[in-house]
């Protein structure tokens, strides 16, 4: 009863925390002229979070994301995740999110702030559209953020990939990324509304090339094998 207590304290204190420095940042991104200002900021306030909540980032192999155009995928566990994502990867990417966010009042307005690309998933129509200009915005060279998965559940192991990014990345002819998050479903799984302190690892996996069109499948399955 003790340690649920003293659990349930900490969870509140860390959206306390969160809170205030969301709203910072929120400032901060409304405020700051360009949109590399905007980035930085938000990836400050991430850090100062997890570093709050006692939640200790340990990055590995972030010299395997080239110099220029690249793919990021990342297994997706936590609402965490992209808060975790945010402080770990420079800030010259952009994230890819579904459109539902882009409706959050504040959340929505910080993410257009930065440069988000929003893809809707349940009207094909939009859904054709997002996905053209999201392939416009990585053949002028935008470094990009996907969960392929889309979404996340409390049972442990990877979800099905969705093709957009690996589709995005064969026709950009730029190369995928594989970054693994570890730790995160056990901070904030979906089932529980409370965070708890703990660790967070990020490792990125060697680059695998993609090579035109047909590449895409190849490069979603060798993705999620890693």
């Amino acid at each position: 009863l003790l340690a649920r207590s003293a659990y349930a304290l900490y969870g509140v204190l860390a959206w306390i925390g969160f809170t205030i420095i969301a709203l910072v940042t929120l400032a901060l991104v409304l405020l700051l002229p360009g949109i590399e200002r905007r980035r930085r900021a938000t990836r400050g306030g991430a850090r100062l979070f997890l570093r709050l909540a006692g939640m200790p980032l340990e990055v590995r192999g972030l010299d395997q994301l080239p110099a220029g155009q690249c793919v990021v995928v990342a297994n997706h566990a936590s609402y965490l995740d992209g808060v975790v994502m945010k402080a770990v990867l420079p800030p010259r990417f952009a994230y890819v999110v579904k459109r539902e966010m882009a409706g959050f009042p504040l959340a929505g307005l910080m993410l257009k702030r930065i440069g988000t690309e929003f893809v809707e998933r349940f009207d094909r129509h939009k859904g054709a559209s997002d996905a053209r200009r999201v392939m416009r915005t990585a053949s002028g060279g935008q470094p990009l953020v996907f969960f392929p998965e889309g979404t996340f559940s409390n049972e442990r192991g990877l979800l099905k990939f969705h093709s957009g990014a690996f589709i995005t990345a064969a026709r950009a002819g730029c190369a995928v990324v594989p970054a693994v998050i570890v730790g995160s479903r056990e901070i904030l799984p979906g089932s529980r509304a409370l965070p708890r302190p703990g660790p967070v690892r990020v490792e990125f996996l060697a680059p695998i090339l993609a090579s035109g069109d047909d590449g895409a499948p190849e490069l979603r399955d060798r993705s999620r094998r890693l």
